[in-house]
């Protein structure tokens, strides 16, 4: 088994992960980094014939292309070519879904680009899955100048025990996360406690984006310039964000909860006037 493990990562501080990515897997953060207590993050790049194989172990995947087209192989199942987009910026995601005690192989079939997500497991969860773009949801969300897209690919029907993800498009300027939400704990109907991560690329690809991060005590007040291949781990507070005018930004959202799942957050009761206007 190849280790292509890259560790050309330079952490900004508690929150913000930088990335230059190298051919191989590249890892952003694992459980227990970043304050983060059920994601692990990184980002695999690899050549076309290129080959990566390992094994889930303890942790359920998500492996959400980027772009580029692959194979996923492994015991007792077979997905011969996965990924219908070139970039986000060029259609709806594909992604591959592994449960815990899984070995596989990843063939690149083009120069592929893969968002790796992992999370302990406590129990067998779905099959080896293959979610094809036909097979995710698109709405938009907001209005005026925080207006976006939000593709979700796994939700909480999927037999996963923590992960919920999708994806995000902003448009030129636009805010979202807007008001500015939170998903710290599980208070239903109101709130669900989910830490996030979120992972950026823009069009053209020089373009950024800001991300803020606070808590209602003060614990946590940080700003945040984005840009390409910038990961931004949430493990709690309120967490908006906007991109440059010009610029349209994408954003790969994982959420991980421990007990429940799904969209349903409480916003900043100093915004939260915004959406009556």
């Amino acid at each position: 088994m190849k280790n292509f493990f890259k560790k050309n990562i330079m952490k900004t501080d508690n929150h913000l992960i930088k990335l230059n990515p190298e051919n191989g897997y590249n890892k952003i953060f694992d459980v227990g980094e970043c304050g983060m207590r059920l994601t692990s993050f990184g980002l695999l790049r690899l050549s076309a014939g290129q080959a990566y194989e390992a094994l889930t172990g303890e942790f359920e995947f998500a492996f959400v292309l980027m772009g580029g087209k692959c194979s996923f192989v492994g015991g007792g199942f077979s997905f011969d070519e996965v990924g219908a987009r070139k970039n986000p910026f060029d259609g709806a995601p594909s992604t591959v879904y592994l449960p815990r005690r899984t070995s596989y192989k990843i063939t690149a079939i083009t120069d592929v680009e893969i968002a790796v997500n992992a999370a302990p497991v406590t129990r067998d969860t779905a099959r080896p899955t293959h979610i094809a773009p036909s097979q995710t949801r698109s709405f938009s969300l907001g209005r005026d100048n925080f207006t976006r897209t939000a593709t979700v690919i796994l939700d909480e029907k999927f037999d996963s025990e923590h992960f919920y993800i999708g994806e995000g498009m902003i448009p030129s300027g636009n805010w979202s996360g807007y008001p500015p939400h939170r998903h710290d704990v599980d208070n239903l109907p109101e709130e669900i406690d989910m830490e996030e991560t979120y992972f950026y690329l823009f069009n053209p690809p020089q373009g950024f984006g800001i991300q803020k991060i606070y808590t209602p005590d003060g614990r946590i007040d940080e700003t945040y310039t984005v840009k390409n291949y910038d990961t931004v781990a949430i493990p709690e507070g309120y967490h908006p964000l906007c991109g440059a005018p010009g610029y349209a930004m994408y954003y790969l959202w994982t959420m991980s909860g421990m007990v429940n799942r799904g969209l349903i957050s409480s916003m900043d009761p100093a915004h939260k006037w915004v959406v009556g206007k």
